[in-house]
């Protein structure tokens, strides 16, 4: 017989049960953070080098920041991106 310990469960209880919750959670919002960057990007006809350029920074930390898998991308680097791309970031706490 098959265990039915999480049938009906969330998906989201079924993760913190796991211990994969946050990591899962961070990999979604940067996921999303760098689809929007590169939509921005692209609407502004500008490329990664010239974004970097305009950042001041360097073209491996763009990369990181364009790469939805890799969290380890800094509040600093997202803010530069926001600013050059016109937009403006918004980190925030929210209730669980």
């Amino acid at each position: 017989m098959r265990n039915k310990k999480h049938i009906g469960s969330r998906l989201d209880d079924l993760l913190e049960e796991d211990g994969t919750l946050a990591v899962a959670e961070a990999l979604a919002v940067k996921r999303v953070l760098a689809w929007q960057v590169k939509e921005a990007m692209a609407r502004k006809k500008m490329s990664k080098t010239a974004l970097a350029r305009k950042m001041k920074t360097s073209r491996a930390a763009l990369d990181r920041l364009l790469d939805s898998g890799n969290t380890s991308v800094t509040l600093l680097t997202m803010n530069k991106a926001a600013g050059v791309l016109g937009k403006r970031l918004r980190v925030e706490l929210v209730n669980a």
